[in-house]
């Protein structure tokens, strides 16, 4: 169906069609931030730039959207209050004792939970180093080459962890990456026995990540600490292992 014919038709049934367009548009704004213009929406977003306007004129009068003074857009204020609204209840219990992770690691600690076959970032409290690891809260990643992932599949039965994999398949981030399923089993037994996930570059190069499952968490959730593998050695490593399983009781 081309475009102009969606819009005669109510952009599709039941107006669905109306409601992803919008959402991608608010995503181009965010992605083109500080200030996107027109012309940079539509292209991103694939709409001719008169759709595109209609639905950023909808958005700016429900305050989502704000015009500039140089006439592009930019987010609005009224995302703050929905933005708020949906961070889980955990997250914000979480804060305190994210805040003493960093002070004692000095490194990026980060919650996160398994949101359908995705696993979220909820809560983040970043390093006060200038090079650190950064993930946008609200970032959704796939499980298997994830700390977090990992420490959250672990609280799983095997058969829904192949569940999920079958429908995220295993793709291949690093050379560390584990890529087939009975490695990646393998891999979640070692974390039930010793009580925490190692993400040794499997999902960037470089970059070290320690996570511990929250117990009893609803949805499963976990929390870690992530850097530069240079900084988080072996001996910081075991350090924070230990402080993050202190941590996760405290929150269980």
């Amino acid at each position: 169906m081309s475009e102009a014919a969606a819009a005669g038709s109510g952009e599709g049934a039941g107006g669905v069609q109306s409601v992803v367009r919008a959402f991608g548009v608010l995503e181009a704004v965010a992605e083109l931030a500080p200030e996107a213009a027109l012309v940079d929406i539509a292209r991103a977003t694939g709409l001719a730039q008169s759709t595109a306007h209609r639905l950023l004129q909808t958005m700016v009068n429900a305050g989502y959207v704000r015009q500039t003074e140089a006439r592009g857009y930019a987010l609005g204020a009224a995302l703050i209050s929905l933005g708020t609204r949906a961070t889980p209840p955990l997250a914000l219990r979480a804060r305190s004792v994210m805040v003493e992770l960093e002070a004692l690691a000095q490194e990026t600690v980060n919650l996160a939970v398994l949101d359908g076959d995705r696993i979220a970032y909820v809560g983040q409290v970043p390093s006060r180093h200038q090079m650190r690891m950064f993930t946008e809260i609200g970032h959704r990643v796939l499980p298997h080459s994830a700390g977090v992932g990992k420490a959250i599949l672990s609280t799983l039965p095997e058969t829904r962890v192949r569940e999920i994999v079958a429908v995220t398949g295993l793709p291949r981030f690093t050379a560390t990456t584990l890529t087939d399923v009975e490695s990646l089993l393998a891999d979640l037994r070692a974390v039930r026995r010793r009580g925490f996930a190692i993400d040794d570059g499997e999902h960037e190069v470089g970059v070290r990540c320690i996570a511990v499952p929250l117990p009893g968490a609803s949805p499963p959730a976990a929390i870690s600490i992530s850097g530069p593998a240079a900084r988080v050695n072996d001996e910081l490593a075991a350090t924070i292992a230990e402080a993050l399983v202190d941590a996760a009781r405290s929150l269980a």
